[in-house]
């Protein structure tokens, strides 16, 4: 795991020493094991090294082959590494100390510029071809690590983070575009263009793609497109087989570190799932897994639903329980709350952001964690659209529409005896799914997310007109309901990863701990898409194959828990109540200044001082004007302090 950096001039003229020190030096804020840098005639590449793995101690990085003429700076875990050594005809006695970027050159080597699509894991890199003259480089197919770049007639800089590329003669001006796009989205999305940023001279090399520079021309090319093939097994017995196998896969290869692992985990089954196969393969090789769980403060009363759980403790507790083998960590992150940490969080992200409810946890584990000594924080953030794909009433809506009578009403039966309720009270939201046309003539009841942007603005950057020819309303996402079209435009929209991953790509450099996504493993990913959905959904188990893989690796409460769903963030107002006045004065301060105004509808933000004023309330965690108001603070600090 690295910070890198480089600089490459077109007109082969040297390069500026004094650019090189100084973006090195911007980087003197992570810790780091070992820097270095290679700089020779008009290229430079840095590397800011921090050692996870066994192979990664004393990597030399960047590293220069002379008889190839190729430089490398990598910032990578690859995790098919047996596959390409294979395929790469290494000789065995150096297989266990290759480190991971001599593994990416030799396969530059092989398959040039086609080099990406053979490498599974989370990397970014760049390599100089001393020879060709040539810069040329790639970041994983959902983007786990970041990648920034800076190009201009004479040169292209390049970096893991934004920051020192300012270090060089760049104007640091704050990027409308990205702002219209950030504003006018309505969910967790940061941006639909994933190659722009917040910085209008700032550029970020999209998941999914490689960037070429040859004489003095660069070259963004998508790379990768998931096209699964479909799977067709003879039994249910042999598609829970193959998905241990290829999630067991996943998950050993994450666990390559020398020092401590740790995982996140809740009440759920996805970061149980991750849990109970890591902590066997860890028993094996005679360490224990450290698991970090967040719980609400003492004096929080859950306010939510009988269905939702705030405090999961017993669920993970049974899980720690059962599986064995787990050092376990409950955290409440006592006097930390979503206000308190906007501008450390800001200026670890370098950029607004909108999960403004788990934020002080969410960096709280990495803190942890580093106390720790964990060198790898698993976690199961895309299980959703992986491993425990599979809604149960999506999938019924497919069966009403087909007409299959016989199957649905035996699937309703065992559904109602799982989740409690009579078997026919779930046909009426079935229908609304499988006929969506329902909803023009006998519409719900709905609270609107309010629209943040200033609509002067929006008109200024044509953020509508831009969002129409992407099939993006101006609620600001897709009109579609169909869960299986939004799946599939998740893994078909690059953009749909960057805001989590700079997250963790971020908190990763700041505390020396890598987080590692099994269920985002591309062979998981690929696999899972080309399972049959009657696999997903069975005899009233909605996520069906997760739960029948992971008999004897999960307690059943949890793995067959269809009742309660924990629900975590929902105490965010609560563990801000001592500080309410203070968030009052500075929220009255922002409703008039001109430079926020500029972009946000000023009627939004005085729509929800009016609740904010009434006095706290803990059970608007949820108000949709609560949630703005916060997002409006966030972008208040950064354009007023980082922009």
């Amino acid at each position: 795991m690295s910070a890198i950096a480089g600089i490459v001039n077109f007109n082969k003229e040297p390069v500026n020493r004094d650019y090189s020190l100084n973006m090195m030096k911007a980087l003197e804020k992570f810790p780091a094991d070992d820097i270095r840098v290679f700089q020779k005639d008009n290229a430079f590449l840095g590397c800011h090294a921090q050692w996870i793995t066994r192979e990664s101690i004393g990597e030399p990085l960047p590293f220069y082959d002379s008889v190839r003429q190729c430089a490398i700076t990598a910032d990578a875990i690859i995790d098919n590494r047996d596959e390409l050594f294979e395929k790469l005809q290494v000789d065995r006695t150096k297989r266990k100390t290759m480190p991971d970027s001599q593994l990416i050159l030799l396969s530059y080597y092989k398959w040039g510029e086609e080099s990406p699509k053979h490498l599974v894991g989370d990397f970014a890199f760049m390599i100089w071809d001393e020879r060709e003259q040539k810069l040329f480089g790639a970041r994983d197919f959902s983007g786990a690590r970041t990648l920034y770049f800076y190009q201009n007639p004479k040169q292209l800089a390049f970096c893991t983070i934004i920051q020192p590329l300012f270090s060089l003669p760049i104007k640091q001006e704050l990027n409308e575009g990205w702002l219209a796009e950030y504003l006018a989205i309505g969910g967790m999305i940061d941006a639909v263009d994933a190659s722009i940023t917040p910085y209008k001279n700032i550029e970020q090399l999209p998941p999914s793609h490689s960037i070429t520079v040859l004489n003095g021309k660069v070259t963004i090319t998508r790379y990768s497109f998931l096209t699964p093939g479909r799977l067709r097994l003879s039994s249910n017995e042999e598609y829970e087989e193959a998905l241990r196998d290829v999630f067991q896969k996943a998950v050993n290869a994450r666990l390559r570190t020398y020092k401590k692992v740790g995982a996140q985990l809740s009440g759920g089954l996805d970061s149980g799932a991750v849990v109970g196969f890591a902590a066997r393969t860890l028993e094996r090789q005679g360490k224990t897994l450290h698991t970090f769980s967040y719980i609400p403060p003492k004096d929080f009363e859950d306010f939510t639903p009988k269905y939702l759980l705030a405090d999961e403790r017993p669920y993970i507790k049974s899980t720690v329980e059962y599986v064995g083998n787990i050092t376990d960590h409950y955290l409440d992150f006592e006097g930390k709350n979503s206000y308190s940490e906007i501008d450390s969080l800001l200026e670890i992200l370098e950029m607004p952001y909108k999960f403004f409810e788990n934020s002080f946890w969410l960096k709280g584990m990495f803190e942890e964690a580093r106390i720790e000594g964990v060198g790898v924080l698993l976690n199961g953030d895309r299980g959703n659209f992986t491993i425990s794909w599979g809604s149960a009433l999506d999938y019924y809506a497919i069966l009403l529409k087909k007409l299959k009578w016989v199957s649905l009403f035996q699937e309703l039966n065992f559904y109602s005896k799982n989740v409690g309720g009579p078997r026919l009270g779930c046909i009426p939201t079935i229908a609304r799914i499988g006929f969506p046309v329902i909803d023009k003539f006998l519409p719900q009841e709905t609270s609107e997310r309010p629209r943040l942007i200033n609509q002067e603005f929006a008109r200024r950057t044509g953020i509508y007109e831009k969002f129409e020819k992407l099939g993006i309303n101006k609620t600001g996402w897709y009109p579609e309901t169909n869960i299986y079209k939004e799946r599939q435009k998740h893994f078909g929209d690059v953009f749909q990863w960057n805001a989590g991953n700079t997250l963790a790509t971020k908190l990763s450099l700041k505390y020396s701990v890598w987080k590692r996504d099994p269920t985002n493993d591309l062979r998981v990913v690929l696999f899972c898409l080309s399972v049959p959905e009657n696999q997903y959904v069975q005899n009233g188990l909605d996520r069906a194959l997760i739960r029948r893989a992971t008999k004897n690796y999960l307690p059943d409460n949890v793995r067959l828990n269809q009742r309660i769903r924990g629900v975590q963030g929902a105490d965010w107002v609560h563990r801000m109540v001592p500080f309410w006045q203070k968030i009052v004065n500075e929220i009255q301060g922002l409703s008039t200044d001109q430079n926020l105004l500029n972009y946000i509808d000023s009627q939004v933000i005085n729509n929800a001082i009016v609740k904010f004023k009434k006095g706290v309330r803990q059970n608007f965690a949820t108000d949709p004007d609560y949630k703005a108001l916060m997002r409006c603070l966030i972008l208040y600090r950064y354009i007023n302090k980082f922009a």
